[in-house]
């Protein structure tokens, strides 16, 4: 049997990305469920918002959504960002890519 160097990084590569991009939208669905809250809104408007928008777009539609003005629901949703980081870390574990060696 033959260790392959080349097709163990390349899964490696595959789960870190897929942990990582699993890390980011649960952070993005959380800080936009956070900041709707704190707007007044459902938590399935929050849902649809991630679900179909860009997350640089998230404040402006959650803003139009919730009828307040975009520079603050941006100041919320980036704190809440922030939050939802430290919360994630602290229930699922540090996102960083586990080093070889």
């Amino acid at each position: 049997m033959v260790f392959d160097l080349g097709k163990a990084m390349s899964k490696k590569e595959e789960w870190e990305s897929a942990r990582l991009l699993d890390f980011e939208f649960r952070r993005r669905a959380r800080a936009a469920r956070m900041t709707a809250q704190a707007l007044g809104l459902d938590e399935a408007q929050a849902a649809q918002v991630v679900a179909t928008t860009a997350e640089a777009e998230i404040p402006e539609r959650l803003a139009s959504l919730a009828g307040a003005n975009v520079q603050e629901v941006a100041a919320a949703y980036h704190r809440n960002l922030a939050v939802a980081h430290i919360e994630l870390v602290a229930e699922r574990g540090d996102p960083t890519p586990h080093r070889l060696g």
